[in-house]
Parts: C-alpha cells; sequence; structure tokens
C-alpha cells in the first residue's frame, strides 16, 4: 500500500531536497524549472523523476532565448515506490540529486555508480 502524503507536503519534501543541495551546486543551476507532477508520462515506464532540456554541458553560444529545461518529480510512483515516510523523504531526495545532476549532464550508469540510479 502506497504512503500517504498530500500534494502540499510532498511539494514541501522536493523544496527541502533542492535546498539541502550544496550552495554552489544550486548557485550554477542555470534555466531549469522543477515542478511536482501527479504521475509519469502515459505509455513508458513508471519513472520517479524526469529531466527533460539541454545539459548545461552540452550548451554553448548558440544556447539563448530557449524555454527554461524542467525537472519533474513524480509524486504518485515515489509513494507507491515507498512504505514508510522516511522512504518518502529519501527517495524524493535521491530523485531530485538524479534529476538535477542529468541537468548537470551525469549520465545513468555514473549515477548507478554513486548510488542514485
Amino acid at each position: 500500500m502506497p504512503v500517504l502524503v498530500d500534494p502540499e507536503e510532498f511539494e514541501e519534501l522536493v523544496v527541502e531536497a533542492l535546498d539541502a543541495l550544496p550552495p554552489a551546486l544550486g548557485k550554477a543551476m542555470r534555466n531549469v524549472a522543477v515542478v511536482v507532477e501527479d504521475e509519469s508520462p502515459p505509455g513508458g515506464p513508471e519513472l520517479l523523476g524526469l529531466y527533460q532540456g539541454i545539459p548545461l554541458t552540452s550548451r554553448g553560444d548558440w544556447y539563448a532565448g530557449v524555454l527554461p529545461d524542467r525537472i519533474s518529480i513524480f509524486r504518485g510512483p515515489v509513494l507507491r515506490h515507498c512504505s514508510s515516510r522516511a522512504e518518502v523523504v529519501e527517495q524524493v531526495r535521491v530523485t531530485v540529486v538524479h534529476e538535477v545532476a542529468h541537468h548537470f549532464g551525469i549520465d545513468d550508469d555514473t549515477l548507478d555508480d554513486l548510488g542514485y540510479g
């Protein structure tokens, strides 16, 4: 049975995870929006989070006037994945770090090696 965490509290957990990032990392994030959505996109695997955009490592002089990158954290899948509130807090933290790492150009294999897969 999934853990029950209301939408406002879940959003606060995401904010806390972002606030816990090292300050230098937060300052280096550019043109990215972080949002909470109820469910991951239909038709594919159930995702806990998703980064959509152009990683900082791939941006060049041509990068200007584009829509922000988007990091989505999916509340339903995270809650179904966890069996306690403590697990939800930890999973939100890991998911936020994972998706922010993609913004910095870090791939899934490296994240797996670091324990953020």
